[in-house]
């Protein structure tokens, strides 16, 4: 299937993380294949479909009204063709090459000792994290935490495949109320998780934006002064920018658009200042995150 950016095996590579959320390809698949086969069918028995219509339509309307349901039968199944594909995209290769992004963004990983990753799910940014924790030779670890405890033994059974399971930690928690000290973490990182919080009130509910703001501030709380945060999440961007000018956070960047799941997503990077002080913040636009 080819290599990567970093010379990896893509096949080896679906095989350690494999597809997450399955069950959503099988469903865009089966109804793409439904709406093809439907397509294929207009095409073929037009002509018929067209005697048919005539007993309820005026004359020649038939033919148009035939026409303009194959097509948006045609139209629906590239649609969801292409949604899959995405999908696919998206799930793998695009969380793996943005999890080289943030990486890359922290600079200098020798340093660091505590590391986190927020909602670390299957484990491709923890391990990404933790690769760089052992390629700079650090003693530092990462701890990943997950709401659910099922998903963490997985984490850590692709940290071993990944060969880094010596830096690697994984515990169940609350994400809204983490259960860490105050000013405990060098970096905190977070992929494509922050967004879910809340969701059961509706992503636009302001009961899921309170709980999202909620995360965000645990965030700043758990790292040190001085240390950094990169979150890449879908849809809710502008509102974490506009909560970490108000926490006054320093150095605020956001890349460029990605888009990911069929929907905007965006890198968000930031600095927890050595002493809070008053004023606004400048929000930097910055492509290379």
């Amino acid at each position: 299937m080819g290599k990567t950016a970093g010379n990896r095996d893509w096949t080896q590579i679906y095989a350690i993380y494999g597809i997450e959320q399955w069950q959503t390809l099988v469903f865009l698949l089966f109804h793409a294949f439904f709406f093809s086969l439907l397509s294929v069918l207009f095409l073929i028995y037009f002509d018929q479909i067209c005697f048919f219509l005539d007993s309820f339509f005026l004359s020649g309307a038939a033919r148009l009204a035939a026409g303009f349901t194959g097509a948006v039968t045609a139209l629906s199944a590239v649609c969801l063709l292409f949604a899959a594909a995405n999908f696919v995209y998206s799930d793998v290769p695009l969380q793996y090459e943005m999890a080289q992004r943030m990486v890359n963004s922290v600079g200098d990983w020798s340093c660091v000792k505590t590391a986190l990753d927020l909602g670390c799910g299957r484990g491709i940014l923890l391990n990404a994290v933790a690769t760089q924790l052992k390629k700079t030779g650090s003693s530092g670890r990462v701890v990943g935490l997950d709401r659910s405890k099922r998903t963490t033994l997985s984490t850590l059974r692709t940290a071993k495949l990944e060969g880094v399971q010596e830096y690697v930690t994984c515990r169940e928690g609350d994400v809204k109320t983490l259960p860490f000290g105050d000013n405990y973490f060098d970096v905190v990182v977070s992929s494509v998780f922050v967004h879910t919080v809340g969701k059961e009130h509706g992503q636009k509910s302001v009961e899921a934006a309170a709980e999202r703001m909620r995360v965000l501030g645990e965030i700043v709380r758990v790292v040190k002064p001085g240390g950094l945060c990169v979150v890449w999440d879908l849809l809710h961007v502008p509102e974490y920018v506009r909560r970490l000018q108000e926490l006054k956070m320093e150095d605020i960047r956001v890349s460029e658009r990605v888009t990911a799941f069929m929907a905007g997503s965006h890198i968000v990077s930031f600095r927890k200042p050595s002493e809070l002080v008053a004023g606004p913040r400048e929000v930097r636009l910055d492509w290379r995150c």
